[in-house]
């Protein structure tokens, strides 16, 4: 009598990992593969050269207590022992690269006596939904400007706009948060200028909660985005006439194809690709640019975290948030790169740098 066999295959462990093999070495497992090991070493002398610089400033978060004569010299000694003031840099850096390694702890804030990552997990969301809304905004701006100029180069429009480019451009960040903030004050109480939330925000509704976030959410994201348009609108200017200037785009022309799908189908996508190549860039300027617009709208986010905890020498909150600034810039880079091989199949990751 014969035996049936179950109708589940199990694979045994050698064609599992022959199916992981084959998952691994696919191009974009080893590219991503590839900037995450790179990401690491940049992360360990990115972590090792700002914790170097911090202490170079005179003194520390415990300076206060020693001015304060109620507090022992021995609540100051035990505060040391407690954070690790005590020992040399080095010993101090060794201590909390091992904590961040082992068991993902970045310490505990000195200001704000809880676990760091506690104090982060509050804060990033906030900076990614400005960044996020900075760069849909200035996108939105800057693409269809750019086209509109190139399309009617030289004539009244192009001129018009090429004269507002110039003028963003020489308009920082700090100028702009200063002027929306005027205009705010023009208009109150139309705009509000302070936190994430209204007051009430806890008594609407799910809708209601989400237009006060979007309120709240507009003086920034076009602090953000007033500065950043102009720059890539000058670029997609170039950028789509210098493709229309290509022999296809004039071939194209010739077959009598209609001039929108010449601009938008043929012309466009060859031009948006050096745009996408500056994402990753971008996003690092937005977060430099987070730094000063989360202070001017006190918007409860990375870069306001970052200088509060610079001016009370917390030492361990400026390591991870400088951290998780740097792991943001990294990952937003690396998403710009997959982002160009999807809008161009002719471009391998493989021969990206």
């Amino acid at each position: 009598m014969t035996s049936t066999q179950p109708t589940s295959e199990k694979r045994s462990p050698v064609e599992i990992w022959q199916l992981a093999s084959r998952a691994l070495t696919g191009e974009t497992s080893l590219y991503i593969l590839k900037r995450i090991l790179q990401a690491l070493l940049t992360l360990l002398l990115a972590s090792a050269f700002s914790f170097f610089i911090i202490q170079l400033s005179p003194g520390n978060f415990l300076d206060l207590y020693r001015q304060n004569p109620q507090i022992s010299a021995e609540t100051i000694q035990q505060l040391e022992q407690q954070f690790g003031l005590d020992k040399s840099i080095w010993e101090q850096y060794a201590r909390w690269l091992s904590q961040v390694v082992v068991h993902f702890n970045f310490g505990v804030s000195f200001a704000y006596q809880r676990p760091v990552s506690e104090i982060l997990l509050e804060r990033i969301p906030n900076t990614l939904l400005l960044s996020f809304a900075s760069i849909v905004v200035t996108w939105a701006i800057a693409v269809p400007l750019g086209i509109i100029g190139a399309v009617k180069q030289n004539q009244l429009l192009d001129r018009v706009l090429r004269v507002v480019s110039y003028i963003g451009q020489g308009l920082p960040t700090i100028i702009t948060g200063l002027l929306l903030l005027f205009f705010a004050q023009m208009t109150a109480p139309l705009f509000p200028v302070g936190g994430r939330t209204s007051i009430n925000h806890a008594d609407l509704n799910r809708f209601g909660q989400l237009l006060d976030v979007l309120w709240h959410l507009v003086l920034p994201t076009l602090a953000l985005s007033l500065t950043s348009y102009a720059g890539l609108q000058r670029i997609m200017r170039g950028q789509l006439l210098d493709v229309l200037r290509q022999d296809y785009i004039q071939t194209a022309r010739a077959k009598g194809l209609p001039e929108y799908r010449v601009i938008y189908v043929h012309a466009l996508r060859n031009a948006i690709n050096p745009m996408i190549t500056l994402l990753g860039f971008e996003f690092a300027s937005l977060l430099g640019g987070a730094f000063i617009t989360e202070n001017y709208f006190n918007w409860p986010g990375l870069g306001r975290l970052i200088l509060q905890a610079v001016q009370a020498q917390d030492l361990y909150l400026v390591m991870a948030s400088l951290m998780m600034g740097a792991v943001m810039l990294i990952v937003g880079n690396l998403l710009a790169d997959i982002a160009l091989t999807i809008v161009d199949p002719r471009i391998k990751l493989s021969e990206m740098n």
